[in-house]
């Protein structure tokens, strides 16, 4: 029997998991989304977020209010009569009447191995501290930060070129199927729990923008993972003067090379970088207000050559 579900979640991450339990024939009641926020070069278009509008292709109820403490919204809430409610990057947090509401309780997918990286960036923070695999795994909620039973995990390999977009996009599909297969074993009586170690515990805490500047005196190994981590949003940068101008320049692909020399120097025409340890080729950049372009399509236009320096 098609469980009644509520829907919570907010960015691109989210909307497969939301296609995927109205594919599988669940009555998802309503969907709370954060509210629309101001968009546009002067901030004056309200934009909707990637569920918001999701949920209305699909025809579905949408709510967006500000927060869940109020008892106006808790008894909002549990008058939809959930069987369960699916969370996936809402962000807000969720307070006991509503975490108590649903009949079977509210499930999360969260993109990490758990207890490893709990919180807000665990894709991010897994590239950038070198972990080889990372997971999607379904917890049930409680009211600590992802600290939750956990009742299925797919493990993901961290390939060593693959940026935070890359691992995303394959975690995201993940979680998608994962959810349709942890409520059909909800369905079916059958979802076991298991509690989280109480070792290895580490948090994502959210991409401050003081990380996203590139420090050419770390190894090439940090500032290669720095790059692919952060790539493509915030994405990482650095400056460099071209044609007598200082420009900033958004780093979207890298890898280890060989090289060495003062930090920030450009070694060769491949764009290779000498960083404190080593050196990084730079892939894939783009230039303030440009497109992404290869490193050595850039070379060609920015006309820097080895000895210039990037800072």
């Amino acid at each position: 029997m098609p469980l009644r579900i509520v829907f919570m979640g907010t960015p691109d991450f989210s909307v497969p998991t939301l296609r995927a339990l109205v594919e599988a024939g669940h009555e998802v009641v309503a969907v709370y989304t954060q509210p629309p926020r101001a968009a546009g070069r002067r901030g004056l278009e309200l934009t909707k977020s990637p569920v918001h509008v999701e949920a209305e292709r699909l025809g579905i109820e949408v709510r967006t209010p500000k927060s869940l403490r109020g008892d106006a919204e808790q008894e909002a809430f549990c008058a939809l009569r959930a069987d369960v409610a699916v969370v996936v990057a809402y962000g807000l947090l969720l307070p006991s009447p509503i975490l108590d509401a649903p009949r079977l309780g509210c499930f999360n997918g969260h993109a990490s191995a758990l207890p490893r990286w709990r919180g807000a960036a665990p894709i991010q923070r897994a590239i950038m501290e070198g972990d080889a695999a990372t997971a999607m795994m379904i917890m049930k909620m409680e009211e600590g930060l992802d600290t939750g039973p956990v009742a299925m995990n797919r493990s993901v390999p961290i390939l060593p070129e693959m940026t935070a977009g890359e691992l995303h996009d394959t975690l995201m599909q993940a979680g998608a199927d994962l959810m349709v297969e942890a409520l059909a074993a909800i369905e079916a009586g059958t979802l076991t729990l298991a509690p989280q170690p109480g070792e290895g515990v580490t948090y994502a805490r959210k991409i401050d923008k003081a990380e996203t500047r590139i420090d050419w005196s770390c190894p090439a190994a940090k500032v290669d993972r720095r790059i692919r981590g952060l790539s493509p949003f915030p994405g990482a940068w650095c400056e460099a003067e071209i044609a007598g101008k200082t420009e900033r320049l958004k780093l979207l692909r890298s890898v280890v090379a060989d090289g060495s020399g003062a930090p920030g120097a450009i070694l060769d025409g491949h764009l290779t970088v000498a960083c404190g340890e080593g050196a990084v080729r730079l892939v894939e950049v783009q230039r303030a207000g440009g497109k992404p372009l290869a490193a050595v399509e850039f070379l060609r236009g920015a006309k820097l050559v080895p000895g210039d320096r990037l800072t």
